[in-house]
């Protein structure tokens, strides 16, 4: 599910402005697009016909690759007969929007007062279930309820898409027809594996399935049975399978057992900020001594973290340790891994982060970070790529104009530092 570390680009992802303004008791925050397309042999693709008699004719096609992986050709015939060509879910692929939220304004609705209210309750009533869970795969059962509640809402916002339907749609349409004929693929596997069934089979339209919203190839590949029943069954109203396959999930990928994902610290005045800068790291007594401490608590027995500055040298900072970097294997976005940890911590008793952000500030616009990335190369601080994502080689050319110019060089992206290269 993971893809490239994407640093503070995804923070302008649509699901971020989506799912801010939802509800949180009753919306997940679910990023749109968690994977990045892999390849996978596949037919050559021309422009669809898009329409459902021409998705028909594409899956009487796609009946022989599927039939080259393993795949009955009965059951992809049953599948395909009644199959539609959903034009919702293809508005939702092409959707950019311009706009975008904060991180602040994304935690404001992840670690929300009813979400952790409601995290706390799904803590009591599974809770024989999560310690069960918790001993087996050694993954802190407050961080599988707190991907639960980012995922689907504790369940109550699992999708109602038919994800057989929807995988089709997007493998049909071709703009990433790769990556979604091997979900495709995945999800037949699924049902020929006998975990559930086409009609139960439901999600979000961009194919992630159950109540912590797994795509079907990571399915295959991480999800477990754990009741016992022969089936790995995320989708029905028991969330115990979905609930152990997130901590295997997150176990496969080195969870460090009673490691804490981050500690929020404060940063002196003076600081060298060069150092926040994920791919260097340092031990607690090194980080004490540049003057860098723990709000609350204590950073020692943590072992190496790396200084992050969500949102620059004005807001909060933390020392995050690898297991940052497993939950990126969910979603890479640093707000939706600070949601994740934070929630966890809340649901924990732990306080809120206590540090001020800079609310006065807003995110900067699609059109906006292209034209932070085309005037910073224009200036000789090449961002390698112009696709309006502010990732580790943008942040990297931002931090070398801040130092140019006398500026903080914290890497952080802001209107004020692209009014100062206009």
């Amino acid at each position: 599910m993971r893809g490239n570390r994407s640093g503070l680009w995804a923070i302008g992802l649509v699901w971020l402005a989506q799912a801010a303004d939802a509800n949180p008791a009753e919306k997940s925050l679910r990023p749109v697009e968690r994977p990045t397309p892999v390849s996978f042999k596949t037919a050559p693709q021309t422009e669809p016909v898009a329409s459902t008699a021409g998705l028909r004719k594409w899956a009487k096609e796609f009946q022989s690759r599927a039939e080259s992986e393993g795949i009955e050709l009965e059951l992809v015939a049953s599948v395909f007969k009644d199959a539609i060509y959903d034009e919702k879910v293809i508005q939702r692929d092409r959707n950019q929007s311009e706009f975008t939220k904060t991180i602040w304004d994304y935690l404001d609705t992840a670690v929300s007062d009813v979400r952790v209210s409601n995290g706390r309750t799904a803590l009591r009533v599974h809770e024989k279930t999560l310690h069960a869970i918790e001993k087996q795969f050694g993954v802190d059962k407050e961080v599988v309820v707190a991907v639960w509640g980012l995922e689907s809402a504790y369940g109550s916002f699992r999708g109602s898409n038919n994800t057989l339907n929807s995988l089709a749609t997007l493998a049909y349409d071709g703009r990433r027809g790769a990556f979604f004929e091997r979900q495709l693929i995945a999800a037949l596997r699924i049902l020929q594996n006998g975990d559930t069934t086409a009609s139960n089979m439901k999600g979000s339209w961009a194919g992630a399935m159950g109540h912590t919203q797994f795509m079907p190839t990571s399915f295959l590949e991480h999800a477990v049975d754990f009741t016992g029943d022969g089936k790995r069954d995320i989708w029905s109203d028991d969330p115990t399978d979905a609930l152990a396959s997130t901590a295997a999930y997150l176990a496969s990928f080195g969870w460090q057992r009673n490691v804490p994902w981050g500690i929020e610290v404060r940063v002196p005045e003076g600081f060298d900020y060069t150092l926040a800068n994920r791919d260097i790291t340092k031990s607690s007594t090194e980080w004490q001594k540049l003057g860098v401490t723990a709000v609350t608590g204590s950073t020692s027995k943590i072992g190496p973290t790396s200084l992050l500055l969500p949102a620059g040298a004005k807001g909060a900072a933390f020392l995050i340790t690898p297991n940052f970097e497993v939950i990126e294997h969910y979603n890479t976005a640093d707000a939706y891994v600070i949601g994740i940890g934070h929630l966890s911590d809340r649901l924990k008793g732990h306080p809120a982060i206590q540090a001020d952000w800079p609310r006065n500030d807003r995110a900067l616009t699609k059109s906006e970070r292209i034209e932070l990335q085309t005037n910073l190369t224009a200036k000789g601080f090449d961002t390698q790529k112009i696709d309006g994502k502010i990732g580790p080689l943008t942040i990297n050319a931002v931090r070398a104009y801040q130092i140019r110019t006398g500026m903080i060089p914290d890497g952080y992206a802001s209107l004020r530092l692209l009014k100062s290269l206009r």
